[in-house]
């Protein structure tokens, strides 16, 4: 059993006990939630594609935790000009534990 949801605008394929890393959400850690909006949804023979997303089916996720991506560098170098600039970024990202699929 799979299923296939949006989180933010990424979207995972997910089964019960996966750990995925998703953009920040709101929540205290150990905070459970519900994602809705799920977009295919297959249990063996039974496959449902939704139009945008399936009605009835949940998938119940547990807030693992908190913390920042690798750094991402952007090197920009200007030759002859004695001109360089280097910034950094840490996206900010929340691990999600799937703990059931409602279908």
């Amino acid at each position: 059993m799979f299923a296939v949801v949006e989180v933010g605008s990424f979207q995972f394929k997910v089964s019960e006990g996966d750990v995925i890393s998703a953009n920040r959400i709101q929540g205290k850690e150990g905070d459970d939630i519900v994602l809705d909006k799920v977009l295919l949804f297959a249990d063996g023979e039974d496959i449902r594609v939704g139009r945008p997303y399936v009605e009835g089916v949940k998938v119940m996720a547990k807030i693992t935790s908190h913390f920042l991506d690798k750094k991402v560098v952007a090197f920009k170098y200007r030759r002859r000009k004695d001109s360089a600039t280097k910034k950094g970024h840490r996206q900010k990202l929340t691990a999600l534990n799937i703990i059931k699929i409602q279908g």
